[in-house]
């Protein structure tokens, strides 16, 4: 028998949705909508009765987000809840066509958590999933025909055609942090490389006192969607990551940076929802002028926000980390806007990386 041939990439990959496990669907959805300009549009399952979860779907521009509470001991949320607390269960990829991108992904040395089937009350719909990295998954997720560019959540009832939602502004998913364990970097980047035909675009070693961290960049074909992949350097004290790995029990996603057009405008809006934002020491703008002139925005604009500002050969990029809420500051957001620039500025990892440290030691959040 020939097997047929896999593609060598999947071009079409884009982010469909982000799925959250969490305690209370509820509260959650109600925090992404009330500080983050979020707009309830669907749910599944039910708080009550013989449902075994109850997810709540948002969305913002192109963002869609969906909170997962069990309902029962049996569902997959109640073993990630116990373990880690809330957090990012699955990162689902769109895709035309599920069934080869799941064997190609397979046939590259992904663990199969899923074969490709009809997703339940979804006729014509096709998804499969495979293991990502910690307790996270990637879902594949082929639309039926008639979804056309609308969205689609398998699971979920049929959404009615969705006017633009532009909230506070957030446009898109721009990367997912991941923070893997020390001496598994490089394996990580592999296997995205032979499994979702994703390339290595960005790396970078940063040191900070007597820690560092390794960080590799990788994107699908389509570059719509892109990890920034983060291990601790086992040769310098113990920081942040080796922190989120402690406290989060394993591998996962530390952050996700929303994309927006105006960041001034975006941050300054969510502060006034209450999202309150890392600290930025005077001295950072002291020094910016020598890097740098910001483009669109001004320096005494940034300080006064907060905003770190850094440039690449394509341009320049805004970015800020929001403070963390969870219980055990092992998820935050970033807000990021760019100007042409396509990398993350080797300053700005600097600075977000002592923003962040600066935080865990002022909440006594220590590894």
């Amino acid at each position: 028998m020939v097997r047929a041939s896999r593609p060598a990439v999947v071009p079409d990959l884009t982010v469909n949705h982000v799925e959250f496990y969490v305690a209370d669907a509820l509260q959650q959805a109600a925090r992404f909508a009330a500080e983050y300009g979020f707009d309830p549009f669907a749910t599944s399952g039910a708080l009550g009765g013989h449902s075994d979860h109850f997810s709540v779907a948002l969305r913002q521009g192109d963002i869609v987000l969906v909170v997962t509470e069990p309902r029962s001991a049996g569902h997959p949320a109640h073993a990630y809840v116990s373990a880690h607390g809330d957090g990012v269960a699955d990162i689902a990829l769109r895709t035309t066509d599920a069934r080869a991108a799941f064997g190609r992904a397979v046939d590259g040395g992904a663990r199969p958590l899923t074969p490709p089937g009809q997703p339940e009350g979804s006729p014509g719909a096709l998804t499969a999933a495979i293991h990502g990295f910690g307790d996270v998954r990637h879902t594949f997720v082929q639309a039926p025909d008639r979804a056309g560019d609308k969205i689609f959540l398998p699971g979920f009832p049929d959404t009615p055609d969705l006017s633009p939602h532009t909230g506070t502004a957030l446009l898109d998913i721009d990367h997912f942090a991941v923070c893997l364990h020390p001496g598994t970097i490089d394996a990580a980047v592999k296997f995205y490389e032979s499994a979702l035909g994703f390339r290595l675009v960005f790396e970078e070693q940063i040191g900070v006192g007597t820690q560092a961290m390794r960080s590799r960049v990788v994107q699908s074909e389509s570059r719509a969607v892109t990890l920034t992949l983060i291990e601790p350097d086992p040769t310098g004290d113990p920081g942040q990551i080796d922190a989120f790995l402690d406290s989060h029990l394993g591998e996962g996603v530390q952050h996700i940076a929303f994309r927006t057009e105006d960041v001034v405008h975006t941050v300054a809006t969510l502060g006034e929802r209450g999202v309150r934002f890392l600290q930025t020491p005077d001295s950072y703008y002291e020094l910016l002028g020598r890097r740098l002139t910001p483009t669109g925005h001004t320096t005494e604009d940034l300080r006064e926000l907060n905003v770190l500002a850094d440039e690449d050969h394509g341009g320049q990029l805004f970015q800020i980390f929001t403070q963390s809420t969870h219980p055990r500051r092992t998820f935050f957001l970033e807000i990021i806007e760019r100007l042409g620039a396509r990398t993350f500025g080797s300053s700005n990892i600097k600075a977000l990386y002592e923003a962040v440290e600066a935080e865990r030691i002022k909440t006594g959040i220590l590894s």
